[in-house]
């Protein structure tokens, strides 16, 4: 059987020099056109991948040729078309967000790892969080919040101690940056289903920005974020290898 494989790279020269060398070895055909589309890069370009081809069939199956590749499979030019008949899928489904900024606009996004909040000027923001159209905390002063995928939750949220959520445990991890008040409040684990909303209190004397993966909207006044299961997206692992385990593996370094 012929397996039609696409090839992206990101902008460096390693990623570049991978997608030809592949090219000439496997051949290749348009995106719209693969069974697989390999994606050489690191983290950063394999989320924008998913983002850009998420309108497209075929899974994605990354190659590290950045740094981390917590999402990538290591790269190795031989055998690809053996490793992509054993690979593993797994699928995700990524975060909405719903930022409206002081000026009435509303910018949507969506977000595989995760969606944040931050502040954007010199003082400490001020949130208020609503789960489901229920107020749960009225003000938390911090630099900033975010809600994270499991897929995610080893990014940004561990960076900022939060939790390490399992592959198929259907939540999502709300944790606080640097938080001031409540000193102690270490976050929650939602629902994946939860609808959130953080209303940002002061907002002209304290400015807060909202990232929804490589998307960013300032001066947002308030944001809704929430899971959204009409968008999945496909990606390969090879075996013993897939967000699960490494999700496992992550918890013991």
């Amino acid at each position: 059987m012929t397996i039609k494989l696409a090839f992206v790279a990101s902008r460096g020269q390693l990623a570049n020099g991978a997608r030809e060398e592949l090219t000439r070895r496997y051949g290749a055909v348009p995106e719209a056109e693969a069974d697989v589309i390999v994606a050489l890069g690191g983290d950063g370009f394999m989320l924008a991948t998913l983002h850009r081809t998420q309108h497209l069939p075929a899974p994605v199956y990354g190659m590290n040729r950045g740094t981390v590749g917590f999402l990538m499979n290591a790269y190795d030019a031989d055998g690809l078309v053996e490793r992509l008949g054993l690979a593993q899928e797994e699928v995700i489904n990524p975060l909405a967000m719903r930022a409206t900024r002081a000026d009435g606009r509303v910018i949507a996004g969506l977000a595989i790892n995760e969606v944040s909040l931050l502040r954007a000027g010199p003082q400490a923001a001020k949130l208020k969080i609503t789960v489901d159209g229920k107020l749960r905390m009225e003000e938390l002063v911090c630099d900033g919040a975010l809600i994270a995928t499991p897929a995610g939750s080893t990014a940004y949220n561990y960076s900022a101690h939060g939790p390490i959520l399992p592959i198929g445990s259907d939540v999502l991890a709300l944790t606080a940056i640097a938080p001031f008040r409540p000193r102690r409040w270490r976050g929650a684990l939602l629902p994946k289903t939860a609808s959130v909303r953080f209303d940002v209190l002061e907002p002209e004397k304290r400015p807060v920005m909202a990232d929804a993966d490589n998307r960013s909207v300032r001066n947002v006044t308030s944001v809704e974020v929430r899971s959204e299961p009409e968008v999945s997206h496909r990606i390969l692992f090879d075996p013993g290898h897939g967000l699960e385990e490494r999700l496992i593996r992550e918890q013991f370094v």
